[in-house]
């Protein structure tokens, strides 16, 4: 009997500490964590997301963001060459050893901070941004505080150890969000091994999951002995991306074993709903100069719980008439999409065109030419 006992206690604890299919608890060696489904920014499951801890190397999202975006601007290109500095080359942790006035073009230095995580690469690439370290980190806070990550404060570049220097798991999740826009980091994140210095130097993913995960596609991991075990990982399954925010693991496997928990929770739970074009008729205009106006509405991918795809419905809600004068983009509907009659999303229909009220001459006008085409 006692066995018995035993074995019943065993297989609740087992129950428990299993992800359940729709989402009440996992159970995490992380101290903190968060999933996030990467086209809508919606939160799916979170575990202490806001507390301030040390990001180690996943720092360098922030970091890429940056070079990213001062390429897109055109400041430079992947063949920019760059060289390493006294300050760059004297970056300990993860590094593939740059000399000072060695030079990398830019994609080279991206694939070895990507890929190896090399610190001496991102202070170069930083330098090569806004000229020092000091002024990269500064644009890094700036960039967050516009991206609404309220509990982040960089004091480097790298996530070397330092005082003051701290995010969070909500924060992180939100930073990959943005990388996750420029596409070309995926042709670095998805790299298992490869070569620098004409072949000479190898270099292996430090993100283990690119290799023995379904789906995975990116994106940093993290590690320093005050901060331990973090990571952002990204998947992509049936076209929804997750982004999987990972702090303070005990272990290199467990912080894999957790990013892979979210993740399959996200997968298991959500799906993706695509909505299809919607014909709009033209809105009916009273007193204007224009008798009608075309309308439009911008709508998105929708999260959805599994299984709910069938059961979407759309409805088309507009008005029966407009009054003149308006601006562009003036409100005259509505599009609103249900699953068992609970709204799931709400789209606005908003005029394509701005319509002036119509004045004495416009009806003068009006009247004679059509006096004119009478005779």
């Amino acid at each position: 009997m006692k066995r018995i006992k035993y074995l019943i206690l065993v297989l609740l604890i087992f129950a428990f500490m299993c992800v359940t299919v729709n989402g009440a608890e996992l159970t995490l060696n992380s101290k903190s964590a968060c999933l996030m489904e990467a086209s809508t920014g919606k939160i799916l499951y979170e575990i202490n997301a806001d507390e301030k801890l040390e990001p180690a190397s996943v720092t360098k999202i922030m970091s890429l963001i940056l070079v990213f975006e001062a390429m897109d601007e055109g400041k430079f290109d992947m063949n920019t060459p760059v060289s390493g500095s006294e300050h760059a080359c004297s970056m300990g942790g993860s590094q593939i050893w740059l000399e000072p006035g060695e030079t990398m073009t830019v994609n080279e230095m991206l694939k070895a901070v990507i890929v190896a995580s090399a610190n001496d690469c991102t202070v170069a690439l930083g330098e090569l941004v806004a000229g020092s370290e000091e002024s990269f980190v500064s644009l890094m806070n700036e960039r967050a505080n516009e991206l609404g990550m309220a509990n982040t404060h960089f004091v480097n570049c790298t996530g070397l150890p330092a005082e003051n220097h701290y995010t969070t798991a909500r924060d992180i999740a939100i930073m990959t969000r943005e990388l996750h826009k420029h596409k070309a980091v995926y042709d670095y994140t998805r790299i298992w091994t490869d070569t620098l210095r004409n072949g000479e130097f190898g270099i292996s993913n430090t993100n283990k999951l690119i290799r023995f995960y379904n789906g995975a596609t990116g994106m940093k991991t993290g590690y320093t002995s005050s901060a331990l075990y973090c990571m952002s990982a990204t998947a992509e399954r049936e076209g929804m991306g997750l982004i999987a925010a990972v702090m303070k693991a005990e272990s290199s496997d467990k912080r894999f074993a957790d990013a892979k928990k979210l993740l399959e929770y996200g997968f298991a739970n959500y799906s993706i709903y695509v909505p299809e074009e919607i014909e709009l008729d033209n809105v009916k205009v009273l007193g204007g100069k224009k008798d009608s106006a075309r309308v439009e509405t911008d709508l998105e991918d929708i999260l959805i719980e599994k299984g709910n795809k069938n059961k979407v419905e759309v409805k088309v809600n507009m008005d029966e008439s407009i009054k003149a004068p308006f601006e562009k983009n003036t409100k005259v509907g509505n599009v609103s999409f249900t699953v068992d009659g609970k709204e799931i999303a709400n789209y606005p229909v908003v005029t394509c065109e701005e319509v002036e009220k119509i004045t004495f001459s416009d009806i003068f006008l009006r009247l004679l030419k059509s006096s004119i085409a009478v005779r």
